[in-house]
């Protein structure tokens, strides 16, 4: 089960060797390492995409972490299986640079991140309020629980996807063509858009 930690570690050499070690004796296996932030008082903001064995509860690997140290788990979630964490990561930054639009800014960073041709936020009552410049004209809101693939109507050639944000709004994106949204992107669709949502509120 793949789960993404953020870290806060010193900036010398040997603490991420120290961190990786912890993480495989505690079940874990490390897949991808992003470097969030590197502060002016020596300490280091990681991401880490780890795969975690069976049987492995992701506490124990938390506490191995933070029993080196000078080394601080800062929290640590699921994520999907097969994500691009470089990219993801990317948006979710960009996100955090103007929480007052992260909505309409997830639209714009959706088709880089997913490879899709468009992206649009459709609104309950007033339809389509935002969408890039590939969009259609018109995309009816479309009543879901949880991220999705979708059939536009009219249209056969788009295959489409789509996750919520809030009761009112909801988030598409489509390519033409194919390839088909596969499950590991239609989880990670949902997970930033449950992002956005969060940096919105802040």
């Amino acid at each position: 089960m793949p789960f993404l930690l953020r870290v806060e570690l010193p900036d010398v050499p040997g603490s991420l060797g120290r961190v990786a070690t912890a993480i495989g004796m505690a079940g874990g296996d490390i897949e991808a390492i992003e470097i969030v932030e590197k502060r002016p008082d020596g300490v280091a903001v990681d991401d880490v995409l780890l795969e975690v064995s069976d049987g492995t509860m992701p506490d124990s690997i938390v506490s191995a972490c933070n029993a080196l140290d000078d080394v601080e788990v800062v929290w640590i979630s699921r994520y999907p299986a097969g994500g691009n964490l470089v990219l993801d990561l990317e948006a979710v930054e960009e996100l955090t640079a103007s929480p007052s639009e992260a909505f309409d800014r997830l639209v714009d960073l959706l088709p880089a991140t997913f490879r899709a041709d468009w992206g649009a936020r459709v609104h309950r009552a007033k339809g389509l309020v935002y969408g890039t410049s590939a969009a259609p004209d018109e995309l009816d809101f479309i009543e879901i629980e949880a991220p999705t693939r979708l059939e536009l109507p009219d249209d056969e050639i788009t295959l489409a996807a789509a996750a919520r944000l809030d009761g009112n709004d909801i988030i598409v994106i489509g390519r033409r063509g194919g390839p088909d949204f596969v499950d590991s992107e239609i989880a990670r669709l949902g997970h930033l858009c449950g992002l956005a949502v969060t940096i919105s509120n802040t």
